[in-house]
C-alpha cells in the first residue's frame, strides 16, 4: 500500500518551498497531482487533502474508528500556545478543555461582546482623519487588539493591559517572519547564543508575556469579583464533571490561544475584506446600500443577518483563508480516501486553501464574487475557514461577529478609496497567511454613521 504521488523532491527543499511560498507549492501540487498528494516535510510523510468527499469523510470520523487528531502533532504552536493548549491536547484531556472553554462563547454571551466590538471600532476610527491615508492593517490589528483583551481580560486602559498589548503586538510580529517560521521548523535555530538570538529575544519576550498573564490571574484569584463576564473570568469560574477548575499554567495557556488565535487572524480578514471591497466599488456599494437600508440604529441580529454582508465575509474568508491547512488527522487503520488506499498511522491534512480554490465548486475561484454564497449553499467540507470536525474553531462564531460588525461600522462611517489599485496577493504570515504588502486607504469624507443598537438576546441561530 503506497501513499498519493507528491514531488519527488528532497525533503529539505520541499519543506523550504513550504516555508517561503506555501501557495504556490499547493497549487503547482494540485494541478500535478490533484486534489490528494503527499509532501515530505521532514520527519514525517504528510498527506495533503481538497476533495469534499474524502475531508467529509475525514472531518466526520477525527474522533470514531477510522481516524483521529492527536494535539501533539500541533507541536509547532506549543513554543507560543504552551502544552495545555486545547490545540494541543489528544483525547480526554482535549474534550475537557473545549468544554471548559465553550461557555464563553455561547449565544447569550455574544450581546456585551457586541458591545465591545462596536465601541473599540468606534473609538479606533475616531483617530483617522479626514483627507489621511491610513495603513488598512495595523489599523484592524489596533481594533481587533483591543476588543479580544477586554472580551478576554475586561482590559481596556491601566499599565498591565497596554503592556500587554505591546508586547503581545510585538510577539505576534516578530513571529510572522520567514526566519520565525524556519526556528519552529529546524529546532538546531532554536539556540539562544547568549541572549543575542532571534531566538532569544522572541523567548525573551514571551516570558515578559506569560508574567504579565500570571499577575493578572493570580490578582484575579486574590480580588475574585463575581460580577465579572469576560472570559478569563469565566473560565476560571468553570468546572468540570470532577468538580476541577484550570490550573493558572491551563488558564496561561488557554487565554494565549484565545489573544493570539481571535487577535491576528481577525484582524488578517477584516484586512483583506476593506481590500476587495475597496478594489471592487460594485461590491462595495451594494453592501453600503443594504447596511444603510437596516437603518441608523439597527440591533446586531439585523447587522448579523444581513445577507450580501454575510456573503462578502465568507467571500472574503473563502479567497484567501487566513488558516491554510486543518489541523492534522491520523488515520488509525486502512482507510479507503476517495478511492485511494491509505495505509494505518498516516498524518493526513486538509487543504482549506485548494479546497476553496476548486474550480467546480467555485467557478472562476481567484474573483471575488460575494454573489457565490447568495446563489448556493456551501457544505461545511467545501467551505471550511475555521475547520471541521473535533477541532473546528471554537470561537468561529465571535469571529464572524466580529469581522460583520467592525465592517458595518467602518463602511456606514467612512467614504474610503484603494491608494494602490494593483492586485494584493497573500503570503505567508507565521503560521498563517496575510496580505504580501501594505493595503492603504485614503478617507475621502465621513457618513452618518450607524449606531448599533443593542438587543436582549442575541439570536443564536445568527451565530449558528
Amino acid at each position: 500500500m503506497q501513499l498519493p504521488l507528491g514531488p519527488q523532491t528532497p525533503a529539505f527543499v520541499q519543506l523550504t518551498r513550504w516555508i517561503f511560498s506555501p501557495m504556490s507549492f499547493m497549487d503547482e501540487c494540485v494541478r500535478r497531482f490533484g486534489d490528494m498528494y503527499t509532501l515530505n516535510l521532514g520527519k514525517n510523510n504528510l498527506v495533503f487533502v481538497s476533495n469534499p468527499q474524502a475531508l467529509q469523510q475525514i472531518l466526520t470520523q477525527d474522533t470514531k474508528a477510522d481516524f483521529h487528531a492527536p494535539g501533539d502533532l500541533n507541536g509547532l504552536l506549543k513554543t507560543l500556545l504552551g502544552d495545555n493548549s486545547v490545540i494541543c491536547l489528544s483525547g480526554a484531556q482535549h474534550q475537557r478543555q473545549r468544554q471548559l472553554m465553550m461557555p464563553p462563547f455561547h449565544g447569550d454571551r455574544m450581546r456585551s461582546y457586541s458591545d465591545v466590538i462596536n465601541r473599540v471600532t468606534t473609538q479606533t476610527l475616531a483617530q483617522v482623519q479626514i483627507g489621511r491615508t491610513f495603513d488598512v492593517r495595523t489599523t484592524t490589528q489596533a481594533i481587533t487588539l483591543r476588543v479580544i483583551m477586554q472580551a478576554v481580560f475586561g482590559l481596556d486602559r491601566g499599565e498591565r493591559a497596554e503592556r500587554l498589548a505591546h508586547l503581545l503586538s510585538e510577539l505576534l510580529d516578530r513571529g510572522g517572519s520567514p526566519l520565525s517560521v524556519s526556528m519552529l521548523y529546524f529546532p538546531i535555530l532554536q539556540q539562544e547564543w547568549g541572549g543575542i538570538s532571534p531566538w532569544a529575544i522572541q523567548m525573551r519576550v514571551q516570558r515578559a508575556v506569560d508574567a504579565l498573564i500570571y499577575a493578572e490571574i493570580a490578582e484575579r484569584r486574590t480580588h475574585p469579583d463575581p460580577s465579572r463576564t469576560d472570559i478569563l473570568s469565566l473560565l476560571m469560574a468553570a468546572q468540570d464533571e470532577a468538580g476541577e477548575s484550570m490550573t493558572d499554567v491551563e488558564l496561561r495557556d488557554e487565554l494565549m490561544t484565545l489573544l493570539v488565535a481571535g487577535h491576528e487572524t481577525t484582524a488578517t480578514a477584516l484586512a483583506w475584506a476593506l481590500y476587495w471591497l475597496h478594489k471592487l466599488p460594485a461590491v462595495r456599494d451594494k453592501l453600503v446600500a443594504e447596511i444603510d437600508d437596516l437603518g441608523a440604529d439597527p440591533d446586531v441580529n439585523a447587522i448579523v443577518k444581513a445577507p450580501y454582508l454575510e456573503a462578502v465575509c465568507n467571500e472574503t474568508l473563502r479567497i484567501y483563508p487566513v488558516a491554510m491547512l486543518t489541523l492534522p488527522r491520523v488515520s488509525l487503520q486502512s482507510v479507503t480516501l476517495a478511492g485511494r488506499e491509505i495505509p494505518p498511522e498516516t498524518t493526513i491534512l486538509g487543504s482549506i486553501y485548494s479546497t476553496h480554490q476548486r474550480a467546480e465548486l467555485y467557478p472562476q475561484p481567484q474573483e471575488f464574487r460575494p454573489e457565490r454564497f447568495l446563489e448556493r449553499k456551501f457544505s461545511p467540507f467545501e467551505f471550511l475557514p475555521f475547520g471541521s470536525g473535533a477541532r473546528r474553531c471554537i470561537g468561529s462564531a465571535f469571529a464572524m461577529m466580529e469581522l460583520k460588525l467592525a465592517l458595518a461600522k467602518i463602511l456606514s462611517r467612512w467614504e474610503l478609496e484603494l491608494v494602490d489599485k494593483r492586485d494584493i496577493h497573500p503570503k505567508r504570515r507565521g503560521l498563517v497567511t496575510a496580505p504580501e504588502r501594505p493595503i492603504q486607504l485614503l478617507v475621502k469624507s465621513q457618513r452618518s454613521a450607524i449606531d448599533l443598537h443593542p438587543v436582549q438576546a442575541i439570536d443564536r441561530g445568527a451565530f449558528a
